[in-house]
């Protein structure tokens, strides 16, 4: 990416001399803690432009559109791709910076999105959500509480456009809250299939489940607490409609939901069909964080057995070597 030369001036439009280039194509998909455990985005799928207020055990957000309306839930796909990213670059060793030099093309692949000329337009009304979107809150990121205002994205702007006008490269400032995340690894690896979700209910319903469930065996969640936490906007009669559909559906990817007496929502992780290694202990994830450190162990370990499924689930004398010998050759530079 030829744009990149050159960054970073007296002139440059975000102030920032330092950049991150996104360029690592296999990147794990990955986003912040705060935003998965609380409602930042909106699900409506029309302009929204009510101001969101949350408030749950000591954290308060409230969340302000811009005329364009609140950044909604899929618009969040471009803030993933770059933590992704930096997250990628950090544990390969690479300088990091809170600006990102992207290529529009392969956000749109990376993301499961069409490459399409409409494509491309509804990415730039995502920068103008993102960076349109004020937040308030005291939500702590890194170890810091901070009370103040700030948008999901500082600035972007189109660095290079092809012949016909569609954005070739693009560079973002994320907000010093998001970068903070990223710094302290406050972050969680998605699955791929995230992105394959359409209906933002899904999106967000899977984003609390990986968040509060992870690998333990179930989670259980009243459906007015989750009514709160998804930040939906549909009354809870419709919204405890939408769960029951999609209960029948199952579309989520690695959770299986399940509806119990009390207006209880309980997820449980998927089971993986056939014989399968028997999970490791508290010492083998110790001796992984030690190879790894600042990685996500639970991510890397499901990493490396969806390796070993699809190579034909091979008998291995030493599981446990043989995924300690993995993690070492992945982390290496």
């Amino acid at each position: 990416m030829s744009a990149a030369v050159g960054l970073g001036g007296p002139g440059d439009l975000l102030g920032q001399g330092d950049f991150f280039l996104c360029d690592i194509f296999d990147a794990l998909p990955k986003t912040d803690l705060g935003s998965m455990e609380h409602p930042m985005f909106s699900l409506a799928t029309r302009p929204d432009r009510r101001i969101l207020r949350y408030a749950h055990n000591g954290t308060e957000i409230e969340v302000t559109p811009s005329v364009k309306g609140l950044a909604t839930i899929h618009d969040k796909d471009i803030l993933i791709y770059c933590i992704s990213q930096l997250m990628a670059g950090l544990n390969a060793g690479r300088r990091v910076g809170q600006v990102v030099m992207l290529c529009a093309h392969d956000l749109l692949l990376a993301t499961n999105r069409e490459t399409s000329g409409d494509a491309y337009k509804r990415l730039r009304e995502a920068f103008e959500r993102l960076a349109g979107t004020r937040i308030t809150t005291n939500l702590a990121t890194g170890g810091v509480e901070v009370t103040r205002g700030f948008g999901l994205i500082e600035s972007w702007e189109i660095l290079r456009r092809a012949k016909g006008g569609r954005m070739v490269s693009v560079r973002v400032k994320l907000s010093d809250w998001l970068y903070r995340a990223v710094l302290s690894k406050s972050v969680l690896t998605l699955s791929r299939d995230y992105f394959r979700l359409r209906k933002p209910l899904e999106r967000r319903i899977y984003e609390l489940a990986r968040k509060h469930c992870g690998r333990q065996p179930d989670w259980r969640i009243s459906v007015e607490v989750l009514h709160r936490k998804s930040g939906s906007a549909s009354p809870r009669r419709v919204f405890r409609a939408m769960l029951r559909e999609m209960i029948a559906a199952d579309p989520l990817p690695d959770y299986h939901l399940t509806e119990e007496p009390g207006d209880i929502l309980r997820v449980t992780p998927r089971q993986v069909a056939g014989p399968d290694l028997p999970p490791f202990g508290a010492e083998v994830l110790d001796q992984a964080r030690a190879l790894a450190p600042g990685w996500d162990v639970h991510a890397l370990e499901a990493e490396w057995r969806g390796f070993w499924r699809a190579s034909g689930r091979p008998r291995l004398r030493s599981p446990v070597r043989a995924y300690l010998g993995w993690v070492t050759s992945k982390v290496a530079p």
